[in-house]
């Protein structure tokens, strides 16, 4: 949630971040109108109650206490009756500035660049030219049909379209990537977490999950309890309302855990394979830091994703987020991209986020620099070190061979135990 108080200080620069993203800076003119009653109701009231405690400390002070509080209580109801009145406009005005502004995005940093779609996208790095194909590409599912380890006929009568039955290898190369990406994150500092994949209501408006994205998340209403959409949410909520010291920081957290989404919205995107589906697997890492230290996490939180495909030796890139793809929580945002060359084509496999003080604000997660110091908010970071299926469907097609086996990169084979997966024989009749 943004900061009123910088909405007061510097409204244009609120107004200036809004537009950037394609949105209506309208708001910020309504909230300074709401905060201007707001702030006046209270200013009466506090008037109001100095005047009633100025009467009665005459009251007090008179010889005569009783007289004077006669003299003095038709003075005095009426300034109650004021006060009642002038209090009486205080919560509405206070929840209408709080609805606003927890449907505003998260203020984009400065060196965000300009931009309305995707295609405005920065490129920061590559690994270099994705190399030439010596034969034919094939797309994952093509592949992982052939190779006996996707299933999505059977996926499909059990659940649905958007879902996936991994078998053998395939099941086997999957779990070694999530067992690799833990052991990497575990050598570099995180914390490994197991969160709950159930979540309240609250924890999910506290992250940031809700003000417009209720849409695109499986529920049980009865419960009322959201199945996440990632692990961010969980991970950045574990210090909800606690005030943190300051030798505490920066936290590092990494947790795999599946992931739940309707992809509302995504109709005909991505309709084959693995790329975009309602359950998913990513290993998400979290940081909570201060804030002089933010972006300088931001990189280091980028590296540490870049460094696995680096490992796999996949083709890759980063890309800064122009003004209008970051997201609703970010002030900034990186995108690594994956080269599948059975696509011919880029495809996000992480997104490195600093969502700065936005998700702590709703949060309450602070820190003090010294016992007797005034808290103040973390800042909250998030990425995926990697997503899970995107990962697998980056090694099937980049390292594919021509006789349709694929070899198993050397980063994952101490993990998946086996090399290669190769083409099944046909079976014979007997």
């Amino acid at each position: 949630m943004l900061d009123l108080t910088l909405l007061r200080r510097d409204p244009e620069r609120v107004r200036r971040s809004a537009t950037r993203r394609g949105g209506d800076g309208a708001f910020v003119d309504r909230v300074l109108e709401l905060d201007t009653r707001l702030r006046s109701a209270l200013t009466e009231s506090e008037q109001l109650k100095a005047a009633k405690n100025g009467l009665t400390a005459q009251i007090s002070k008179a010889p005569d206490r009783a007289a004077k509080a006669q003299e003095l209580r038709p003075q005095i109801q009426s300034i109650d009756n004021s006060i009642v009145e002038a209090s009486a406009a205080i919560p509405a005005l206070e929840r209408e500035i709080e609805e606003i502004l927890a449907d505003v995005p998260n203020l984009l940093d400065d060196s965000v660049p300009d931009g309305t779609a995707e295609t405005d996208n920065v490129l920061v790095r590559d690994s270099g030219p994705p190399p030439e194909p010596a034969f034919p590409q094939l797309q994952h599912w093509e592949l992982g049909e052939r190779l006996g380890i996707l299933d999505f006929e059977r996926a499909a009568k059990l659940s649905g379209s958007r879902f996936t039955v991994l078998r053998g290898k395939g099941a086997r190369l999957s779990r070694a990537i999530v067992d690799f990406f833990l052991a990497r994150a575990g050598e570099r500092g995180y914390l490994e977490v197991v969160p709950p994949y159930l979540v309240t209501r609250s924890t999910m408006w506290a992250t940031g999950q809700l003000s417009k994205f209720a849409d695109a998340m499986f529920r049980d209403e009865d419960a009322d309890l959201f199945m996440i959409p990632t692990a961010e949410v969980p991970l950045t909520a574990l210090h909800r309302d606690e005030i943190l010291d300051t030798t505490q920081l920066p936290l590092q957290y990494a947790a795999y855990s599946p992931c739940f989404r309707k992809e509302a919205g995504a109709a005909g995107k991505d309709t084959r394979g693995l790329i975009r589906q309602h359950q998913f697997e990513k290993v998400e890492l979290v940081w909570l830091t201060e804030a002089a230290r933010s972006f300088e996490a931001l990189e280091r939180l980028t590296g540490d994703a870049e460094a696995l495909l680096r490992e796999l030796q996949l083709p890759y890139r980063v890309m800064a987020l122009c003004a209008a793809d970051v997201g609703f929580n970010a002030a900034k945002t990186y995108d690594l991209e994956v080269w599948l060359p059975g696509q011919a084509a880029y495809r996000e496999i992480s997104s490195c986020s600093n969502c700065t003080d936005f998700q702590a604000r709703r949060s309450q997660i602070r820190f003090r620099r010294d016992p007797k110091a005034k808290p103040e908010l973390v800042h909250t970071l998030n990425g995926s070190g990697l997503a899970v299926g995107r990962t697998l469907i980056a090694v099937l097609e980049n390292y594919q061979q021509a006789d349709g086996s694929v070899r198993v990169p050397a980063a994952l084979v101490p993990f998946a135990g086996f090399e290669t997966i190769d083409v099944p024989e046909p079976r014979r009749r007997t």
